[in-house]
């Protein structure tokens, strides 16, 4: 009897283990493939937890409030994620690197929970275990939303930085005689590559297929929520519908553009000084005394002084 409990005790694991498994297969052949011919392919970052993130977005994606939804279907789309990926799919990202952080972070306690050889030692304890689980879920729960942030601030540095050049290809190219679309389409072929470059051939992609020029420039400026492209924007429909010339209005939101670049670098400039003295206090002048002060110090001490 002694000899068969443990038999029973691993027949019994054994079929835990694989009702677990059955049960997760059955799971995830419940999950339909996603149709993405006509979506652009996620980061690198995310095609690598791809499958996991597409079950996951699978089961939470009716639990999400509608508020939260759109509004981070909006930062998806400022930061040109909306044919790449829905809200679902990126709340399910959140949850996969927490656990992959989790996970990790409690492998790596694991490693250096080894005693030394001759040495009694209790170890790490469950609590330091779960406290390094749980700190690591946060870290990767906040990861991609930094990510995120981190996406949406580079897209409008790259963009405020490039519109000024793109303002001025199009003026010149509407007072050289071509109407707004082509000064588009001569600009984009033109210009630098960049967040505004692939926004425009947006633009020039909803007039071919039929949708109305104020409406594709309004659905631009929905997408970027920036002033500089919702002034731009404005401007440019108000002439076009009181029959001004689009020569000087484009001229002016040039300029403006231009002058508004310049304050920001004059801005940014003055902030540099401040920003400098943190380092300076905290690692530059210690070293400076350092060396400045530990000769005549030597020489105290050897003087007997």
């Amino acid at each position: 009897m002694s000899d068969l409990i443990p038999t029973l005790v691993c027949l019994a694991v054994g079929l835990a283990v694989a009702l677990v498994a059955w049960l997760s297969a059955r799971v995830v052949m419940a999950v339909p493939e996603e149709d993405r011919d006509y979506k652009d392919p996620p980061p690198l970052g995310f095609r690598l937890m791809w499958w996991p993130i597409h079950v996951v977005a699978y089961f939470i994606g009716g639990v999400i409030p509608a508020k939260s939804h759109a509004a981070l279907q909006t930062r998806l789309r400022k930061a040109g994620l909306d044919f790449t990926l829905a809200p679902a799919q990126f709340l399910a990202s959140r949850v996969v690197c927490g656990l992959l952080i989790a996970l990790l972070a409690a492998w790596m306690l694991s490693v250096f929970d080894k005693p030394a050889p001759n040495v009694a030692a209790a170890g790490f304890g469950p609590l330091l275990y779960l406290q390094v689980a749980l700190g690591g879920a946060l870290m990767g729960w906040l990861y991609p939303l930094v990510w995120l942030s981190d996406r949406l601030a580079a897209r409008k540095k790259d963009l405020l930085k490039t519109l000024p050049f793109y303002l001025d290809v199009i003026t010149l190219c509407v007072e050289a005689g071509l109407n707004l679309q082509g000064a588009i389409s001569q600009s984009v072929s033109k210009g630098p590559a960049g967040v505004l470059r692939e926004e425009l051939q947006r633009v020039l992609r909803d007039i071919r297929a039929g949708k109305a020029r104020a409406q594709a420039l309004r659905d631009l400026a929905e997408r970027l929520n920036e002033p500089s492209i919702s002034n731009f924007v404005s401007a440019v429909i108000q002439a076009e519908s009181m029959g001004m010339s689009l020569g000087p209005v484009l001229r002016i939101q040039a300029d403006q553009r231009r002058v508004e670049r310049f304050l920001r670098a004059e801005k940014l400039a003055m902030e540099a000084p401040v920003k400098m003295l943190f380092p300076l206090i905290a690692f530059i002048f210690p070293c400076t005394f350092i060396v400045i002060f530990f000769p005549i110090a030597m020489k105290f001490i050897h003087s007997g002084i």
